[in-house]
């Protein structure tokens, strides 16, 4: 089922073009990969589809409803927002954080209730992460405030998070970790939209691929479909190589490793014997 539709959308920011004629659409409960070199547009399409921008062309549908149209507490019932790994200003524990969700739910000023605490703690257990509720948010490692940031969105009732750069600053096993739960929940029925600077990490896990260019939609489809070598070349202008690992599995890497490897001089201080 159709969730989100972009069509025609274009954006200028102090009379500079940044996204020009991109259209794409979402389908509820699949995992949806931007990608693109920096500058290409992904931020910004982010915060239209999030209705933080209007666009200057075309429009934004959610669910057939303008995005324009809805107001930003009913959009946040719906869709959250999931940014960098961040600290924050203050040391909220972590259950606070995951209960800043439920605000879209609250009149103002108005006290979070022991059912906006059991759902928080639920939405903590979502993701094996209850343990850390008592911890300061500014003392949990990377990974765990990322997943923290998961389980306020899941907390605010969205079903639709948009992700921008969710892996940015993770050690490897992090990565791993958070792209292991995104595919979890994927199969529970929500949806991702998110961008990112990995390849790989679209190979991996994403249903669906949109390859953003200097503010244009270079390609979209499925990432065994349009993700070739010659079109990420192109999109990231470096040479490239797709490998298959296992079944349908396929990592990128650099051409020179996948032609053997970088050629390494001998250290002045080795002699042979």
């Amino acid at each position: 089922m159709e969730l989100i539709r972009a069509e025609g959308v274009g954006f200028t920011y102090s009379g500079s073009p940044v996204l020009e004629n991109v259209s794409l659409s979402v389908d509820k409960g699949r995992i949806v990969s931007l990608l693109g070199p920096n500058g290409s547009g992904k931020s910004t399409l982010l915060k239209l589809l999030l209705g933080i921008y209007r666009p200057s062309k075309g429009s934004v549908l959610f669910e057939g409803k303008s995005v324009a149209e809805m107001t930003p507490r009913d959009l946040a019932k719906r869709i959250a927002y999931v940014p960098q790994t961040h600290r924050m200003a203050f040391a909220y524990n972590v259950l606070d954080v995951v209960l800043m969700g439920r605000s879209p739910h609250k009149p103002f000023f108005s006290r979070y209730s022991k059912e906006d605490a059991e759902i928080a703690l639920h939405s903590l257990e979502r993701l094996s992460i209850a343990h850390l509720k008592d911890r300061s948010y500014t003392e949990v490692s990377g990974g765990e405030r990322q997943l923290t940031l998961i389980a306020r969105a899941l907390c605010q009732g969205a079903d639709t998070l948009i992700m921008d750069e969710p892996t940015n600053g993770l050690d490897f096993g992090n990565q791993i970790r958070l792209l292991d739960r995104i595919a979890d929940l994927a199969q529970d029925g929500y949806t991702f939209i998110k961008s990112t600077h990995f390849p790989d990490h679209a190979l991996w896990i994403a249903d669906d691929v949109v390859m953003l260019q200097e503010g244009r939609v270079a390609a979209a489809g499925r990432p065994n479909d349009v993700m070739n070598e010659e079109a990420v070349c192109r999109l990231y202008n470096t040479e490239i190589s797709i490998l298959r690992v296992k079944g349908s599995v396929k990592t990128c890497l650099p051409r020179s490793i996948a032609d053997g490897g970088y050629k390494r001089r001998t250290p002045r201080n080795e002699h042979s014997v």
